[in-house]
């Protein structure tokens, strides 16, 4: 184990910084966790919005607009990121940022619609953001043949952090609950819950983490730089249409992904008449099969190879959804979560690592940025996609998920048109030489 770790680090890379890097996977995933996925997404329709005929479309656009923000911004980010080699300080600031927005979630009561709204559009901005600039480190601290196992570290601690969250949640939920407290009451403890645990746990990212890349931009106007840097990113696309073909692809089965994260707990209580505690134990349990893909599957990939294992997960995920679409009774809808959670450990594991393995190092956070884009675009199609086909059936969850697997099609087709080696040998033969 201890020469597989070496040979999967970069060199003068300490085992230490890339536990630390991996610890930001572990602090972040309980925003995901609690907020997007299990406790605030169904708190925002039942509660704030008063299980109105719109409250799921309500919720998955305002989504929407933070991942929008962040499509505008992240490969201008990323750009003045490696122009001025500032990725960690600007890491602090969208740290900071989400621990700050996601506290204020406990600030919201039932009906505060607007005041919920505006809250999620900020604290997903900068949970965005500094996703995109975490996986941007990740060139740096692996060997190109290594990545995929270093990012299945990242992902399989991340969800353990998520586990973690959702365990504390989960015990406080159930002692309120055990005393009659309401949702209104226990709510937004669990938000300031999942705060703290960020703050904390974030800690070592900061103090042990280094940044590599040296600063590759001039002194002056340095918006200026990172827009010409982008503009020369996106003329010269074509040297890297691998990378540019996994991006789309990206597009669509994040498509999918995007929407089963974000309303899995609403589809739980809506469509199967889960409780709130019911609902957090089973995303709990999926948290532990969801570690276990990342890791397991980010030794699979440096061997079967990046295509071949994201397209297997693709599978895994069209089945997942057919079973949830079948599923009336707790045991079968049981199975479709768990399996949702294996396919998302690895199918997220597996995409970061190969989106670094076809990306120049020299520009790693500006590629990242448009990683982080394609991402972002898809957790918009997706859960709008949902919303808008619950609002215009009048509530019918089980269609609505029953279309998500349509994205998830759509994205093997197009990954099957992916020639990794080619890719890899371009993003070699540009790594040293960064743009101005």
């Amino acid at each position: 184990m201890e020469s597989e770790r070496g040979a999967s680090l970069a060199e003068g890379v300490h085992p230490l910084e890339v536990w630390s890097w991996a610890m930001y996977d572990f602090a972040n995933s309980g925003y995901t966790t609690v907020v997007i996925t299990a406790v605030f997404n169904a708190y925002f329709v039942a509660e704030v919005a008063r299980n109105a005929p719109w409250a799921t479309f309500a919720w998955t656009c305002a989504l929407a607009v933070s991942y929008a923000l962040i499509i505008v911004t992240a490969p201008v980010i990323g750009a003045y990121a490696d122009a001025r080699a500032a990725k960690k300080k600007l890491l602090v600031v969208t740290t900071v940022g989400c621990i700050a927005f996601t506290a204020a979630l406990a600030l919201v009561r039932p009906g505060d619609l607007w005041l919920a709204v505006l809250l999620i559009i900020l604290s997903n901005f900068f949970f965005g953001t500094g996703e995109n600039l975490i996986a941007a480190f990740l060139p740096e601290i692996a060997r190109g043949e290594g990545m995929g196992r270093v990012s299945g570290w990242g992902w399989s601690l991340g969800y353990l952090g998520g586990l973690v969250s959702l365990g504390c949640c989960l015990a406080y939920v159930s002692w309120a609950q055990a005393r009659g407290l309401s949702a209104a009451d226990f709510v937004p403890i669990t938000m300031a819950i999942t705060a703290a645990l960020f703050a904390a746990a974030s800690l070592p990212t900061f103090l042990f983490l280094r940044e590599r890349s040296p600063a590759a931009g001039q002194s002056g106007n340095y918006l200026k730089q990172s827009v010409a840097r982008l503009r020369e990113t996106l003329r010269d696309a074509s040297r890297y249409r691998d990378l540019r073909r996994f991006l789309i692809c990206i597009v669509f089965y994040q498509a999918g992904i995007q929407a089963v994260v974000a309303l899995a707990a609403i589809y739980a209580q809506q469509a199967m008449g889960f409780t709130t505690k019911e609902t957090l134990a089973l995303i709990l349990v999926v948290n532990i099969t969801a570690a276990l893909g990342a890791f397991l599957f980010g030794h699979v990939q440096d061997r079967l190879g990046h295509v071949r294992t994201i397209a297997v997960t693709l599978l895994g995920w069209i089945a997942a959804v057919l079973l949830a679409w079948l599923a009336h009774g707790p045991l079968l809808f049981w199975v479709a979560a768990n399996l949702v959670g294996l396919c998302l450990g690895a199918s997220q594991s597996a995409g970061r690592a190969l989106v670094g393995y076809l990306s120049p190092l020299s520009r790693s956070a500006e590629f990242f940025g448009l990683w982080g884009l394609s991402v972002k675009f898809s957790a918009i199609l997706g859960p709008v996609t949902y919303g808008l086909v619950t609002w215009l059936s009048g509530g019918d969850h089980r269609l609505a998920i029953l279309l998500t697997g349509a994205y998830f099609i759509a994205g093997i087709g197009i990954l099957m048109r992916i020639d990794v080696s080619r890719g890899r040998a371009v993003a070699l033969k540009v790594k040293e030489t960064p743009a101005a």
